[in-house]
């Protein structure tokens, strides 16, 4: 295991142990650092996450020339998005019509998915084995990403969550990174992961992250947004990632 894939690791264990200590308690400035995180993962979405899936996609089609369809992995991304939407409208429909038990167990439904999630983001982060300041950046975003998610459970449930979610998140975690140490998948099995994990993480941004309307600091997410566009565009220019 590389050195960043360890400060990678544990800077995504404390935040899912910290994340609703170190937000601010007043709801502008926490709406300002949530629209500014969304911003900032937006970003990646559109420089990181869909050129990335592209290269995967040209790197099946190089393994497979006979099912090489060029959107065999896209459909996977699809998948990924298609199955943590089901998810979430179901958590917030048990959560928003009071259902007892069945909003409990949609909690936990829920929880599981997202440690599975995070399961797989770390795996694919450990694997790639991306180190310095390209590492940086990169987990900067996906961290993020993650106080938002982290910070989306806790209102569902502060209590269950403080109590045990936030730990099962911790533990699809730790999950991901020993098996970024010790399993080494094909690179068809990599890139359908990876795909796979696109497309939730788009589907978490774009539709989970991103504020409503009435908590969103448009400010802070475009500052968010740009700022991290213009610094990786140009450190990919300088240090031709």
């Amino acid at each position: 295991m590389t050195v960043g894939a360890i400060i990678t690791g544990l800077l995504f264990i404390t935040i899912h142990l910290l994340t609703n200590t170190i937000l601010p308690s007043s709801r502008i400035k926490r709406n300002k650092w949530l629209s500014f995180s969304a911003g900032v993962a937006a970003s990646y979405v559109f420089i990181y996450i869909l050129p990335a899936l592209h290269e995967e996609q040209a790197s099946f089609e190089e393994i497979s020339d006979t099912l090489a369809m060029e959107s065999e992995l896209y459909i996977f991304g699809l998948i990924g998005m298609l199955i943590f939407f089901a998810i979430q409208n179901a958590a917030s429909y048990y959560q928003h019509n009071k259902f007892g038990k069945g909003e409990k167990i949609f909690f936990w439904v829920q929880l599981s998915f997202f440690s599975l999630y995070n399961m797989l983001v770390s795996y694919i982060v450990i694997s790639a084995e991306v180190e310095g300041v390209q590492a940086a950046f990169y987990s900067v975003a996906i961290g993020m990403h993650f106080v938002a998610v982290a910070h989306d459970l806790w209102l569902k449930d502060n209590k269950r969550y403080n109590r045990y979610g936030r730990l099962f998140l911790v533990l699809g975690i730790i999950s991901g990174w020993l098996a970024g140490m010790f399993i080494q998948l094909s690179p068809f099995s990599l890139s359908v992961i990876f795909a796979f994990i696109s497309g939730a993480m788009i589907l978490n941004v774009m539709r989970f992250e991103v504020p409503l309307a009435r908590d969103t600091h448009f400010t802070s997410f475009a500052i968010g947004s740009v700022s991290y566009s213009i610094i990786v565009l140009l450190l990919k220019f300088l240090l031709e990632w």
